[in-house]
This record gives structure tokens, sequence and C-alpha cells, in this order.
């Protein structure tokens, strides 16, 4: 750790809401690790990605739910929290980590996109806080988090200890059920949803759609998070906020983009070519 005669301050986050069962789970591990500051949204936020609040005011007030930890809510995204604790609670100076969950739903694989709980990791990434998010493959309400930790806190204590490469923070992903066979470092799987938008009718007749969907995997890897769940393990991804795509530099390089001399029959070659795309 940093400093053994001083315990670490932890940024506790989430995206289902200050009241959620996974943050009172997240919140009791990290209380055996360091002092705790927790900033939530003050209900649900799932799916929010990196969305953040302009053009409205942000609600930010003190609550009173678990003893001996400093709680705040507010109005806003989980991104909304951590710019809050960052400038508000702890007015510039970095707390020593940011954890992020216990998610009641898996943010594997291309979730990890549309994730409020990923979202919020990544914002203390950018403010140069070593970062975690955590989740659990169980949606339900009453979902049992006690499995989980244990791998959380040697995760935790891991990063306090290590650091994180810089730009760099972790998803942690944790399968249903307590017979979990260890950790497994992984890459994100290519697997994506297969959505649907079912049409309804509201009591005035008016068309209306709920999303669904079908979660597909093209990955065979044994390597990848979508594996490691499906085969008993806690998935961590290394993830990134760069998202430059630096493999595609070169091929772009190579389209001539600098040359400005283009002549009148090249463009009218690409747009016929076009035309029949």
């Amino acid at each position: 750790m940093k400093n053994d005669t001083k315990k670490p301050t932890i940024l506790v986050v989430n995206d289902d809401g200050i009241t959620a069962p996974g943050i009172k789970s997240l919140i009791e591990v990290m209380q055996e690790i360091g002092h705790v500051v927790v900033v939530a949204p003050d209900g649900p936020q799932s799916g929010m990605g990196h969305a953040i609040t302009i053009g409205k005011p942000l609600r930010f007030d003190k609550v009173d739910l678990y003893p001996g930890v400093e709680m705040y809510k507010c109005s806003g995204t989980p991104v909304d929290c951590v710019k809050l604790a960052v400038n508000k609670v702890f007015k510039g100076k970095k707390p020593d980590l940011c954890v992020s969950g216990i998610n009641h739903g898996l943010n594997n694989s291309i979730n990890v996109i549309y994730s409020g709980t990923m979202s919020a990791a990544v914002e203390g990434a950018i403010e140069k806080i070593p970062s975690i998010g955590f989740s659990l493959d169980d949606f339900a309400q009453e979902a049992d988090f006690s499995h989980c930790k244990k791998f959380i806190k040697t995760i935790a204590l891991k990063v306090l200890n290590n650091g994180l490469p810089e730009a760099t923070l972790l998803n942690v992903n944790f399968p249903k059920g307590a017979n979990l066979k260890g950790i497994k470092i992984c890459r994100q799987a290519n697997a994506k949803w297969a959505e649907d938008f079912e049409e309804r009718t509201d009591p005035y007749k008016r068309p209306y759609y709920w999303l669904t969907g079908v979660f597909e995997n093209y990955d065979k890897g044994e390597d990848t998070d979508v594996w490691a769940l499906d085969h008993g393990f806690v998935s961590v991804v290394p993830v990134q906020f760069d998202l430059t795509a630096h493999h595609a530099i070169p091929i772009l390089n190579s389209w001539g983009f600098t040359d400005t001399n283009v002549s009148k029959s090249t463009v009218n070659k690409l747009l016929v070519q076009t035309e029949k795309v």
C-alpha cells in the first residue's frame, strides 16, 4: 500500500443507486481496507454510459445510511458523482482508489460501452485515480454478493499495492453462484446484443417500444471475459479510455488524404463506386 501507517481513502460509486444492495456489499469490503467515502446517484442510472448533466442543476446532499461512512447522494449520472466527489468532497485531492458497483448484471464484452458502473470507473481513471468496476451476473434485487467479497478485497489490495498502468482501469465481472474457480485476466470478447424493439400499445392506443435482445458471442477464444464467466471464473479485463484504433492509422494514411491534387476523373470514379454500393 502507498502508506502503511495511513489507511487509504476509497471513493465508492455505482449506477444502481445509493440504496442498492450491491453498493452496500462493496462498502462493507472497502471498510475492511480503508476510509470510505460514497457518492452515488439518488436513483437507478443503469445504461447511462459516460453521460454527464448539462443545462440543469445537480442536487448533492449528505446522507446517513450506514454507520461510520461518509455518504452523499447525487441527482445526476454516475460520472457526475465522480466529478462532484473529486471537486466538492475531496476538493481536488484525489482518493487512493475508486471502486464502482457492485452492479446488478454483467458488464462484460460490449456492455462496458453502455455501463454507468464502468463509466464511473473510467471517469476515476481519467482523474488519474486507480479505478475498478465490479459487476455480478444477477439482476435480482435480492442478489447474493457474498461470494464476491473475498475476490473484491484481493483485487482492490493488489491495485493499491501495485498501482495500474497509466490510463488503465479494471473491469471485473462475477458469475452467479458460490463455486468460483478463481480469477482470470482476460480480453474483452467480440460479442454484442442482437436487439429488437417490441412494439406495444398504451391505453390511449398509441404505440411505444420496449427494448429487448439476445446476447450473441462471435468469439470462440478461451482468453475472453465471456469464456471465463461461462466456465466459473472471475473475469478481469484491463480497460483503456484511449479509443484510438492505432492499427488503422497506417491504413488511413495509405489512402492519400494529404494529396490535395485529386483529379476530377478520380472524384467521378469514386462517386460511381459509391452509387453502386
